[in-house]
């Protein structure tokens, strides 16, 4: 296996990592808004707010750290059978399935970001502007994209860069 050193890795790597902050963020705002609600009889303004933008933009990049791992649920009945050439265009093709149903859901985002903005939506108690919070959501997405394209590219041309996690295969050893 080759060293992660390289330009794909690194974005790579920088794009789980925020996937991961913002899953603490999710944790941070949900914790706060509980301890002050019980122990001070008081909210964080817009914690609703705050928490379901922050999940939404989670979720984003969420797919964008699992689409190029592969590490997502998935049932491979037919790939388990398979041999190991039809594994492979089994694999890519998922993935272009894959990247053009993501590619789409980010076009679509990005109409959301663009509808927010022209409307000036903002948040219930403090008023703050909500296309921010939908625009990191969209690079999430737009990143998931990449990512996709760089595991297709890598599925086609350099397939030992792949860390594969099967289940199956933790099983056989």
């Amino acid at each position: 296996m080759k060293a992660r050193t390289g330009v794909m890795d690194r974005m790579i790597n920088t794009i789980e990592w925020l996937a991961a902050i913002f899953v603490g963020l999710v944790a941070l705002n949900i914790f706060v808004a509980v301890v002050l609600r019980k122990f001070f009889n008081t909210s964080i303004p817009d914690a609703y707010d705050f928490g379901r933008m922050f999940l939404g933009i989670l979720i984003f990049w969420g797919i964008a750290a699992t689409s190029y791992r592969g590490g997502h649920i998935t049932v491979d009945l037919v790939w388990t059978a398979a041999g190991p050439r039809m594994k492979r265009v089994i694999d890519v093709f998922a993935t272009l399935v894959l990247l053009f149903v993501v590619a789409v859901q980010t076009t679509m985002l990005f109409d959301k970001v663009r509808g927010t903005w022209a409307d000036n939506v903002q948040t219930y108690d403090l008023n703050i502007p909500t296309w921010p919070f939908y625009a990191v959501a969209w690079f999430g997405d737009v990143c998931a994209v990449l990512l996709i394209a760089i595991r297709t590219y890598r599925l086609v041309f350099q397939p030992e860069l792949l860390q594969e996690a099967r289940p199956e295969q933790k099983a056989d050893e």
